[in-house]
């Protein structure tokens, strides 16, 4: 079993990806992070040289690849999920949380991340909070559908979202070795 955190970027997947992974023993990865490495180029210039539908085809190669082991925690990518394939494989490999927060928060974070400014692009025309409000609301109902928790990250630590994820995977993991007997 793996476990793997969505959610629109600047909602802390990577921080608390890396978190759970020191508490479970587990390994754990950022899947744009891995491309950006793999690639050699930043997210913002493989949209440049080969636009979205190039790095999302890329995307899902790698996503399927990273959840071929198990007992992984993986950050995706905030559009990961908009992949019907990828949103199969993750289903088949583990347990999904969605980690929320607020168009205002995600904003402020963000802003505060000068790698956000220069290694990622604008997925819309507009940019900014008219995008994040954009692109939350169209994602919202894939996130949903593929969160078998959702977790809201405004107002709190990456170490506070961690422990409430570890809380609620105790009964996960129980009921799963029960299944297997």
């Amino acid at each position: 079993m793996n476990l793997i955190l969505i959610g629109y970027r600047g909602t802390g997947k990577s921080t608390v990806a890396r978190l759970l992974a020191e508490r479970l023993g587990w390994s754990w990865v950022d899947s744009d992070a891995e491309i950006e490495r793999e690639t050699r180029l930043t997210i913002a210039e493989i949209f440049a040289q080969h636009g979205e539908a190039g790095f999302r085809e890329g995307e899902a190669s790698m996503v399927a690849w990273l959840l071929e082991d198990d007992n992984r925690v993986v950050a995706l990518g905030g559009g990961a999920v908009l992949r019907e394939k990828t949103r199969q494989i993750m289903a088949a490999a583990g347990k999904v949380v969605w980690l929320r927060a607020t168009a205002e928060t995600i904003h402020q974070r963000l802003s505060a991340d000068p790698g956000t400014v220069t290694g990622r692009p604008n997925l819309t025309a507009s940019g900014g909070m008219p995008e994040i409000r954009d692109l939350l609301q169209r994602r919202q109902a894939i996130y949903q559908q593929c969160a078998d928790l959702e977790v809201d990250t405004d107002n709190k630590d990456p170490a506070a979202v961690a422990a409430e994820i570890l809380s609620w995977m105790e009964p996960q993991k129980l009921r799963d070795s029960e299944q297997k007997q």
